[in-house]
């Protein structure tokens, strides 16, 4: 029997018309949809990709996942979601995981693909677009110009001040928790006037912030700071 393929699905930022055509033709083939989630029965990645493909008939298969930074019990989770993939595979089913964004950008796609190409099987990634482009296209703003590079910093990873101090542009994501530090970071930087940002991009309840007077500490999980260069 042919076994099936593992597909990593990008669903983009939150409209369902940001899916790319070749999403929806995989999202339209696969059988299975692998529904990654960490709590609760829905998920945000179904409900965008439902509002471009109808998911109805398909076998759908929930991952749950742990927001936990003990390595051991992400670990456990991973080893978990990939032993609930592996039969649809060996039954010659295609599994396509949804990711927001693009898997390859802080999804746990890449942690499963690993274990299910040691287990033999085929993988395949689907591109999407990021959080952090479709920012810059609301805002109307460019992320690179020229010559100059585009840094993307997970905030609350790691010494966020040093981070700002490389040249061009940076992208901070995952800043909801921690806003505080990052507004002082930004203030220590000199670069604070220079930083916008996007609060639930492309979801409803979306806000624009061109200036980060505009963007509440309790902003949520999906905000992104663009943090341009002084010129």
């Amino acid at each position: 029997m042919t076994k099936g393929i593992f597909y990593g699905v990008g669903v983009g930022p939150g409209d369902p018309e940001l899916l790319t055509l070749k999403a929806v033709r995989l999202l339209t083939e696969c059988p299975v949809i692998a529904l990654p989630r960490t709590g609760g029965s829905r998920t945000l990645a179904y409900d965008i990709a439902s509002g471009a493909v109808d998911l109805s008939k398909k076998i759908l298969l929930p991952l749950d996942f742990t927001m936990q930074r003990d390595k051991e019990a992400r670990e456990q989770s991973y080893q978990k979601a990939a032993a609930a993939v592996l039969p649809h595979l060996s039954a010659g089913r295609d599994v396509a995981m949804l990711n927001l964004g693009d898997p390859s950008l802080y999804g746990s796609h890449s942690y499963i693909q690993a274990l299910i190409r040691q287990a033999g099987y085929e993988t395949r990634v689907v591109a999407g677009i990021t959080s952090f482009c479709e920012s810059a296209a609301r805002l109307g703003v460019s992320l690179t110009e020229m010559d100059r590079p585009l840094h993307i910093l997970p905030a609350g990873s790691g010494d966020l001040i040093e981070g700002l101090r490389l040249p061009g542009t940076k992208v901070i994501m995952k800043a909801a928790r921690g806003m505080g530090e990052v507004r002082a970071a930004l203030k220590a930087a000199g670069l604070y006037e220079t930083t916008v940002a996007v609060e639930r991009c492309a979801l409803p309840g979306e806000r624009l912030c061109r200036s980060l007077d505009d963007l509440p500490d309790d902003a949520g999980y999906f905000t992104t700071l663009i943090v341009r260069e002084r010129v």
